[in-house]
């Protein structure tokens, strides 16, 4: 008889579907802000300005740019868990991915933000 091992993190699923959630929320800002760049393109530092000065669009797209991340991460940790395979390589590697999105996240939203004082 042959014992079947099975191995693995089992993100299958959960993974699968985070990633088409975070896909759908890029296409749709993408095809907003295609919306809005063809209604009216932005020729100035002012016209930009006035874009993002609206709250929603700014919560927009930090959502666009957290969809983003977490998709990076789900697409990182699995090409690290596929082709790294010393362990401790893998998990330096992906403690640095992981710190770089948060430091990413935090600086996105700082620089969103930061537009509403200026």
């Amino acid at each position: 008889m042959v014992k079947r091992v099975i191995t693995g993190a089992h993100y299958g699923l959960r993974d699968w579907l985070a990633q088409r959630i975070t896909a759908v929320v890029m296409i749709v800002f993408t095809l907003l802000l295609a919306a809005i760049f063809m209604i009216s393109p932005p020729h100035d530092e002012a016209s930009w300005k006035a874009i993002f000065s609206n709250r929603w669009m700014r919560t927009a797209s930090f959502l666009f740019l957290v969809s983003l991340f977490w998709h990076a991460w789900i697409g990182m940790r699995n090409i690290l868990m596929d082709y790294v395979h010393p362990t401790g390589i893998r998990l330096t590697l992906q403690i640095l991915v992981i710190l770089s999105l948060i430091f990413y996240t935090i600086w996105s939203a700082e620089i969103l933000w930061a537009l509403e004082m200026a």
